[in-house]
């Protein structure tokens, strides 16, 4: 089943989609090649986030069994000060990793949220 949702997302993506009309046809290739690699990250990413809020999803369940608070702040600090770190490691901005933590973080409490008021019914 995802592997058919992956063709058919691929089927209608142009890689060669670009506003560059004029600019030499070997820097294109070369830029085609380099967005390949984007590409082909920017999916890992998506799939990785997908598995990420189906671990959180249950979380969020058994958080809603035991009457748990949505958000645990220290755990949330200690995961940023490590993706902090994890950053810094792979030469990557660690304000740019924390803010991205921070909205996934927000969204899977929004998450947790609506889960505890559906368990509550």
């Amino acid at each position: 089943m995802q592997q058919s949702r992956d063709v058919q997302a691929n089927a209608e993506f142009d890689r060669r989609a670009t506003s560059l009309e004029g600019t030499d046809e070997a820097v294109l290739e070369e830029l085609f090649a380099i967005r390949r690699t984007i590409d082909n990250m920017d999916a890992a990413l998506v799939n990785i986030l997908a598995e990420r809020f189906r671990a959180t999803q249950r979380v969020g369940v058994l958080k809603a069994e035991h009457q748990l608070p949505p958000g645990d702040p220290d755990r949330e600090a200690a995961q940023i000060q490590r993706l902090r770190s994890l950053a810094e490691a792979a030469q990557l901005d660690p304000e740019f990793a924390e803010k991205f933590l921070n909205f996934i973080i927000s969204e899977v409490i929004q998450h947790h949220k609506i889960i505890a008021e559906n368990h509550e019914r």
